[in-house]
């Protein structure tokens, strides 16, 4: 510490481990989804304490769980402190935290969490200004807790530990309870602007908003997305349901002769439809053909987008060089066998800019049809089309997942529906054609069926 830093700053967050980390949205997000979300989550704050240790001379240090210490400085640098939080509750971690800046000489500390992204460089420099004048500072949360609590080392001497005991944490009694305490203890405190946490599912809208901050101004793209079917009445609503009220996107839904009421109830939910034949390649250059769009995304019937797809599309379309880029693959299911076929297709995609189609492919028009569109095949025709994609530069998989329907995977039999898609793979790689494949596959399926 230099002669002159006397501020210190904590930030409580998680190494971004899949399985371990905001585990209340792995329901909606799959495992690493929810393990991406807290790794931008933190990344976002930390862009905005480094801003304000450029603005003060302070000093900044992170207190993680999970991971190590080599690990967090590869995440987020050299430029903080680091130590894991130790054992006990957030309280008696909290306490700790503070009573090591303070013997290592500090005067003031602030400390915030990771999981509300609304707070700003000028939020935590006005709590630095409000310790002037009081004994303490708190943020209140929406959810009834606090995302940041600031303290002088004078003050702290005389509570600590008083004012983390006897605390329901977790609950929204934490600042009521936290204010009495202070008013028994005599304290003059400062409360900043509520703001709201992202925690459970229904949270995302203010992660979601927050992040919108980060997307090109200058991003001025359309979008269009389109969905072949074939008998889908039964997913195809909600399917359009979640992506209708886009601002600058366009839904094409090309049917191939389907026997119930797929094309009428996307057309009720506002979507252009064609028909065609039932070939998903010819479905989706007719689409492609008729689409408006700068961009376009090719969307399975039984695949959901993340609440925020229009973002990260046209923000990654945006970008210098853009080629052709995916989502992330959850599949709807809680099967440990499946786990394993996300985390192998995510591996597989990031590795080998090789994803799968359901993990919703876009690429721009101009490159769509400079390389011809969809081959003709009545198989691996997605397969085909990303291997001529790559050709043309780098196929980026964004961290926010897509969720899809386990139904291949379940008809079939998990092991089965992976071990005939690799074969058919293979096959293809030594030259036989997309023809004799497709009756292969057809067979394999009716043989495993019986």
């Amino acid at each position: 510490m230099t002669e002159d830093c006397r501020e210190r700053l904590i930030i409580f967050t998680r190494y971004p481990e899949p399985g371990t980390t905001k585990t209340r949205m792995i329901p909606k997000l799959g495992a690493e989804g929810a393990a991406v979300l807290q790794r931008r989550m933190t990344e976002h704050i930390v862009a905005r304490v480094v801003k304000l240790i450029g603005l003060r001379n302070m000093s900044g240090e992170i207190r993680f769980e999970g991971g190590n210490e080599q690990l967090m400085a590869a995440w987020l640098g050299n430029g903080f402190s680091y130590c894991p939080q130790g054992q006990g509750d957030i309280g008696f971690r909290m306490g700790r935290a503070m009573q090591d800046a303070f013997e290592q000489g500090f005067e003031t500390v602030l400390i915030i969490g990771s999981d509300i992204p609304d707070i700003t460089t000028d939020i935590m420099q006005n709590a630095l200004e409000m310790l002037k004048q009081v004994d303490l500072v708190l943020g209140p949360a929406g959810d009834g807790g606090y995302y940041l609590i600031g303290v002088h080392r004078n003050t702290f001497r005389h509570w600590n530990p008083q004012l983390f005991n006897d605390i329901s944490w977790g609950t929204e009694r934490v600042l009521p309870q936290t204010l009495t305490i202070a008013e028994r203890l005599g304290l003059n405190y400062s409360l900043l602007d509520t703001l709201n946490d992202v925690d459970r599912p229904e949270d995302l809208s203010v992660w979601y908003q927050a992040s919108d901050l980060t997307t090109p101004s200058n991003c001025s793209k359309s979008l269009s997305i389109i969905i072949p079917t074939l008998n889908e009445a039964k997913i195809i609503n909600q399917t359009i349901a979640r992506i209708r009220h886009s601002r600058r996107t366009e839904i094409i839904v090309v049917d191939g002769g389907s026997q119930d009421e797929t094309a009428e109830i996307a057309e009720s939910l506002g979507a252009k439809v064609l028909r065609t034949s039932p070939s998903k390649a010819a479905q989706m250059n007719a689409g492609a053909a008729e689409a408006g769009g700068d961009v376009l995304l090719f969307l399975h019937a039984d695949t959901r987008l993340p609440e925020n797809f229009e973002q990260c599309v046209l923000a990654a379309a945006a970008q210098d060089g853009f080629c052709a880029a995916a989502f992330a693959l959850a599949i709807e299911s809680n099967r440990k066998g499946l786990r394993l076929i996300e985390q192998v297709a995510n591996w597989r995609s990031r590795l080998l800019q090789m994803p799968y189609g359901d993990q919703a492919l876009f690429v721009s028009r101009d490159l769509f049809q400079e390389v011809g569109g969809y081959p003709d095949y009545p198989i691996m025709e997605d397969f085909e089309l990303i291997r001529r994609l790559k050709k043309k530069g780098k196929i980026a998989i964004l961290p926010e997942s897509v969720q899809t329907s386990p139904r291949r995977w379940l008809n079939l039999g998990i092991f089965k529906t992976w071990l005939l898609n690799q074969l058919i793979i293979v096959a293809y790689y030594l030259g036989i054609s997309p023809q004799r494949l497709s009756q292969w596959y057809r067979r394999g399926k009716d043989q495993s069926n019986r």
